[in-house]
């Protein structure tokens, strides 16, 4: 948005966030636009890949690493323990290198850790390959949302964030139609210190997504907003005359948007204009390298402002919302193959008979080193994956479909806090509920309700995280909050896997309790967030 000539020569410090978000508008909407909307898509559908893998992977790999149940639990936390150590990381890489570059090196240790591990042999050198993976999916649920949002007109940008909740509903049905097609393969090549079976080809395909995305992501721009904190102004005008370029199908010379001021010192402040034959070039070009030193003391800084008024109420508030949905999700989300596959084994031996979830491990022979059990097949070497098994986690992805297209037509008119509301208080009435079924049927329908409404109530909090902070807060508000729920995913695997088969109700009690919990804090929320016409310091109502 152009600035007047008189605040110019007064020396008044622009109103940084909305000017560059009343740039980032002229662009308008169109093909640069849907581009961009595929490939962050791609990305975040292969982190509900990369997120949903381990509860396929580890009963598959159960008998190759002689893992009893809290083997398993500590495979299945593993990732979730990477995705702790990593959420603060890449908001610190985001803000020093920029959003892109962040989600590139996510995409790339993603795909070589997946990669690698495909051929290791040692459970504990498999579980640090799992920790690697969980360490850079954090890296991209946690940019996605940062990055895609800062292209969008702002009219549309919360219904369009919305939309990537289609997206990670994708990646969780690709899942176990993957694996039902490869895991059930009888092959296997042995060396002497070697083996590699189906599950191992399963590990190898899906890192090549994220290898594929990487790659892909190289053509698209850095963040002009990220751009404009950073002072480079000359690359963010730049990328904003070929968004208006591409949108409108017009030169980029007419690119309505002559300049825009920076940040920082008025005195200092960098303009950048579009001259009369297309090319962009900088009026005056004072730029400052920034230290890694300072921009850490930054990070500081912008973490110490999210934790002080005017944020503090929200940073808290979304922080522990956060922990409680996401440990909750994702704790029943890497499980639910397991219980699915334990009620199949179950059915199939006792075809006339009836089982809770709590009393499948008395009824079943399970391997775990704190319960003396005379079993035959003590790590399931001569047990194979029913159908059943991938047709349930299928149904789960199924599920989510309603969700992710109810979710971005109507949070306009219902609210964000509406569907928090939703997500938490039908899902902890769900795990409730799971105390009472007593077949694999009830089981689905109820994990399905579940997954459905937590996998959304997901991704609203990473909409309202993009809502109520200015550009230079965005990232380390997401990262902080990332932390807080990978934190609680962590515990949660942990508790699940040591207690499922010990005490079952208190796991189970917890994650409905975490939900309800979550559901009373979103009252506490402000209904809307807006950036004032003159600064960029939001205004709760």
């Amino acid at each position: 948005m152009e600035v007047e000539n008189q605040q110019r020569t007064k020396g008044v410090k622009p109103p940084l966030e909305s000017e560059v978000q009343d740039a980032v508008d002229q662009t308008g909407f169109g093909k640069f636009h849907y581009k961009l909307f595929v490939i962050c898509s791609m990305v975040f559908m292969n982190t509900g890949l990369g997120a949903s893998s381990s509860g396929l992977i580890v009963p598959a790999a159960s008998c190759d690493f002689k893992m009893r149940t809290e083997d398993k639990g500590r495979l299945t936390a593993a990732p979730m323990l990477g995705m702790v150590c990593g959420s603060y990381f890449w908001g610190c890489l985001a803000d020093i290198k920029g959003r892109r570059t962040a989600l590139l090196a996510a995409l790339f240790l993603d795909g070589c850790a997946g990669l690698t591990s495909a051929f290791v042999p040692n459970y504990w050198v498999f579980a640090f390959l799992r920790f690697l993976n969980g360490f850079a999916i954090t890296g991209q649920s946690a940019m996605i949302f940062p990055y895609l949002g800062e292209f969008q007109p702002k009219r549309l940008r919360e219904t369009i964030l919305c939309w990537l909740e289609m997206a990670w509903t994708a990646g969780i049905i690709m899942l176990p139609l993957l694996g039902w097609l490869i895991i059930p393969m009888t092959f296997r090549y042995t060396s002497e210190n070697f083996s590699f079976a189906s599950w191992n080809l399963f590990v190898l395909i899906c890192s090549l997504p994220a290898l594929s995305f990487s790659a892909v992501l190289l053509f698209f721009p850095e963040s002009p907003k990220y751009l404009f904190e950073d002072s480079q102004d000359h690359r963010a005008m730049q990328i904003l005359a070929r968004m208006y370029a591409e949108n409108s199908g017009k030169p980029a010379e007419n690119y309505p948007v002559k300049f825009v001021r920076s940040g920082g010192d008025p005195l200092e402040a960098k303009l950048a204009v579009v001259s009369n034959d297309g090319l962009i070039s900088p009026v005056k070009i004072k730029r400052r390298k920034k230290l890694i030193g300072k921009m850490l003391g930054d990070i500081v800084k912008h973490t110490m402002t999210i934790l002080r008024p005017p944020y503090l109420t929200i940073t808290l508030l979304t922080s522990t919302i956060q922990f409680a949905m996401t440990a909750a999700y994702y704790t029943l989300m890497s499980w639910f193959p397991e219980l699915f596959r334990r009620f199949a084994e179950f059915e199939k031996e006792n075809p006339d008979s009836s089982a809770g979830i709590c009393s499948l491990s008395v009824v079943m022979p399970v391997a775990n080193s704190t319960t003396q059990v005379d079993v035959v097949d003590e790590f399931g070497c001569e047990t194979k994956l029913q159908g059943s098994v991938f047709l349930y986690t299928i149904f789960l992805g199924l599920a989510c479909i309603p969700t992710s297209v109810w979710l971005p037509l109507c949070i306009g008119r219902l609210g964000y806090r509406f569907f928090l509301v939703v997500s938490t208080v039908f899902p902890g009435a769900a795990a409730v509920g799971l105390f009472f079924v007593t077949s694999s049927t009830q089981n689905l329908i109820v994990s399905c309700i579940f997954e459905a409404l937590t996998s959304m109530g997901v991704s609203v909090v990473y909409c309202v995280l993009v809502t109520f902070y200015p550009t230079h807060l965005r990232v380390i508000a997401a990262s902080f909050s990332a932390l807080c729920g990978r934190s609680g995913a962590l515990i949660g695997n942990l508790m699940f896997g040591y207690l499922l088969d010990l005490h079952c109700i208190v796991p189970i009690a917890v994650v409905a309790g975490l939900l309800f919990f979550g559901a009373a804090l979103t009252f506490f929320l402000p209904r809307k967030a807006k950036l004032e016409k003159t600064d960029s310091t939001p205004v709760m109502n």
